[in-house]
């Protein structure tokens, strides 16, 4: 049956909806060996798919994989760096990283720590990354020095980034010290390092910055081991059902296309 390339490759888990986007258009995906073209239409059964000159197999479909994972700092939210830091997909064993198509869910920088999911579901992937979705997110974030109420209020209100305001965001004040605050901040967005850039423009740069939360996924958990960094634990069946219900709920418009 015939279906977009870059939703077939997100389906078997070959690479998330915007990787298979991003390899049609760098000229690394061949279709009966000919140059695949974005939105191009084709059929496992019978069509040829090639990436970067090696054939792929589509079937059998691997098993779905669903993780958190507790980063650490310095470790890169990619399945590759061309710098060669450590990536996400290292603290893994070879059993999971090889030959099952499993990449993270979003991205954290490289210093930031916490909850990062990581699956073979490419459907999910996109849908859940899609500028159109809000899944809701929870940080513990260090700053210098004392933001005020009024700076606070700011914040929730959202801030101007590049001729663009934030979102309102959940902004609020855990603890205080004598040179540092720690605030817990919870965006329903995820621009490019949003908490960092925002601190910093507010005048209250970023020292630390952890994910506690992806939704109503977190690190610690009754139900679950606690996840010291760089361990990773299954997600249960109710915290899969939780992430596809955020798909159902608010449906991804043209996710075929």
């Amino acid at each position: 049956m015939e279906a977009r390339l870059q939703k077939i490759l997100a389906q078997w888990g070959i690479a998330s909806r915007r990787e298979a986007e991003a390899m049609i258009r760098q000229s690394r995906v061949r279709i009966n060996g000919v140059l695949a073209h974005l939105g191009q239409k084709v059929d496992p059964q019978k069509d040829a798919i090639a990436i970067d000159g090696k054939l792929v197999s589509l079937q059998p479909r691997p098993a779905l994989i669903y993780l958190l994972l507790h980063k650490p700092a310095g470790v890169v939210s990619t399945c590759d760096d061309p710098q060669g830091r450590p990536t996400v997909l290292d603290l893994l064993p070879q059993e999971l990283r090889e030959g099952t198509g499993i990449h993270p869910v979003g991205r954290l920088d490289a210093y930031s720590t916490g909850a990062l999911i990581l699956t073979n579901d490419g459907e999910l992937t996109f849908g859940l990354t899609h500028p159109s979705h809000s899944i809701s997110k929870t940080y513990q974030v260090l700053v210098k020095g004392h933001p005020s109420e009024t700076v606070l209020k700011m914040w929730r209100q959202g801030v101007v980034l590049e001729g663009k305001k934030t979102r309102s965001a959940q902004v609020r004040l855990i603890e205080s010290f004598p040179e540092e605050s720690c605030l817990e901040i919870i965006l329903q967005e995820g621009r490019n390092r949003q908490i960092r850039r925002v601190a910093q423009q507010l005048g209250y740069p970023v020292i630390k910055l952890h994910r506690t939360a992806i939704g109503s996924i977190q690190l610690q958990t009754p139900k679950a081991p606690f996840l010291h960094e760089g361990q990773y634990r299954s997600l249960t069946a109710d915290e899969i059902s939780f992430l596809q219900r955020q798909l159902k709920d608010k449906p991804i418009k043209n996710l075929d296309e």
